[in-house]
């Protein structure tokens, strides 16, 4: 029997998409969150031409599915304890918000990240601590999402400042409850990120 007729694929064609290869499949659904992270820095810093921007397509393509169950409700933000320790919630907000920022989703991370902000209002803490770590820790997640909006704009995916008035909302409503109690302001790359992007 004759072989099949196959016309050569030019070389720089795309591969056709729409599975993914069986044993492919059994390693994703099997190897270990660092396994498969390790593997996925791997492949974004092997240099081939491309891949960063497919695997950051691909997390905005599923994140953009996703998001929306993820989003808290409203006034359901209690991600301290009464005494100011971190909850499992807040770690939960945080590496979502990340997601979202890290794909190139910065707009779609503030309102996560808002709420976050907010529900520092009433905690009080000393300069050094625990809970003054974990408000560094949001301060500079603010401040990379925002940048990540910037790009977000400078791409062309989205034209619109959407989620910034309520972050600005949640970084001065936190500032007024700082300076009421005396404490020490733990939003200023925050708030300076902000007040030098204005939209």
């Amino acid at each position: 029997m004759p072989a099949p007729e196959t016309t050569p694929r030019p070389a720089n064609a795309r591969p056709v998409l729409g599975h993914v290869n069986l044993m492919a499949d059994t390693l994703i659904a099997n190897a270990n969150l660092d396994d498969l992270r390790a593997i996925v820095r791997s492949m974004v810093a092997s240099a081939t031409p491309g891949i960063a921007a497919a695997l950051t397509a691909a997390a905005r393509d599923r994140l953009q599915q996703t998001h929306a169950r993820g989003l808290p409700s409203p006034g359901a933000c209690s991600l301290f304890t009464p005494h100011g320790a971190p909850t499992p919630q807040l770690h939960d907000i945080l590496r979502r918000a990340r997601a979202l920022y890290g794909s190139g989703m910065g707009f779609a991370s503030l309102g996560l990240l808002a709420c976050a902000v907010r529900a520092t209002l009433g905690l009080r803490w000393e300069r050094e601590g625990e809970l003054a770590d974990v408000l560094a820790v949001i301060d500079a997640d603010v401040a990379q999402a925002i940048q990540s909006c910037k790009e977000e704009l400078e791409s062309g995916r989205t034209s619109e400042g959407k989620g910034l008035n309520e972050l600005r909302s949640a970084v001065d409503a936190s500032c007024a409850d700082v300076e009421g109690w005396g404490g020490e302001f733990p939003f200023e790359r925050a708030a300076s990120s902000l007040e030098y992007w204005k939209l």
